[in-house]
């Protein structure tokens, strides 16, 4: 499974798909709390947060993590190595769980960067230090708990064709879907007796409470039992090729 573990995590920086997927996303945070005017800019804001990080980074990571994800089991299916990669000793749980762990670490590994912008308002701030530090904890944490949801949605989309366009069209789909669909489906009249119910089964109202900075029990459940559902899911996906 290491073995396993390290191909895939090698074979982004092997490539330009993992320098593409770590510039792109703190270039496009970079601009909006730095550069374009407006209350999202920090300078501008004249507060010491980055709200604006953990505003837009859901939808950055919306597009870069199922384009990240998009190739990891539709090259193995297209070169037709899944059916040796299956015929191997590990489980097929095994198999999935190091794609998935090697697309989480890379984007762990751009989500390290934005310590850089914690540094600076930090020393930026009038006095020194008077950034919320609870709630930048909070909300990083909340970040990296989505990306893990994320990150699992996007696997499980993309075990199903062999194709690159379309495991990211359906991972794109899944992931907007349980990040903002469960809000607009409440919205319906045929659900208004079940909205708490409803809003609480989508990704956003837990990302929220994380970002208030208090880590409850609750969403990290949710969080974990969302990622190992999909998981366990697709393993099936792959286990069907034997049925």
């Amino acid at each position: 499974m290491l073995t396993l573990l390290l191909k895939e995590f090698r074979s982004f920086f092997n490539s330009i798909s993992g320098y593409l997927i770590i510039s792109i996303f703190l270039l496009a945070t970079g601009l909006f709390i730095w550069v374009f005017p407006g209350n999202s800019n920090v300078l501008d804001g004249a507060y010491a947060n980055l709200d604006t990080l953990f505003n837009m980074a859901p939808w950055i990571y919306l597009f870069l993590i199922p384009a990240l994800c998009m190739r990891l089991f539709t090259d193995e299916k297209k070169s037709g190595t899944i059916e040796l990669l299956l015929t191997r000793p590990i489980t097929d749980f095994k198999i999935v769980l190091s794609k998935f762990l090697a697309a989480l670490s890379l984007v762990l590994f751009s989500l390290l960067f934005c310590l850089i912008y914690y540094l600076s308002v930090y020393y930026l701030g009038n006095p020194v230090g008077s950034i919320d530090v609870g709630a930048f904890w909070g909300s990083f944490l909340g970040l990296f708990f989505l990306a893990i949801a994320y990150v699992s949605l996007a696997v499980f989309a993309g075990s199903f064709t062999d194709n690159q366009i379309i495991a990211f069209l359906l991972s794109l789909i899944l992931c907007f879907s349980f990040y903002m669909g469960f809000d607009y489906l409440s919205d319906l009249l045929l659900f208004q007796g079940f909205q708490t119910e409803i809003i609480n089964m989508g990704i956003n109202e837990h990302y929220r409470s994380l970002s208030r900075g208090v880590v409850d029990s609750r969403d990290v459940s949710y969080f974990i039992g969302l990622s190992l559902v999909f998981l366990f899911a697709t393993r099936t996906v792959l286990q069907s090729r034997k049925w």
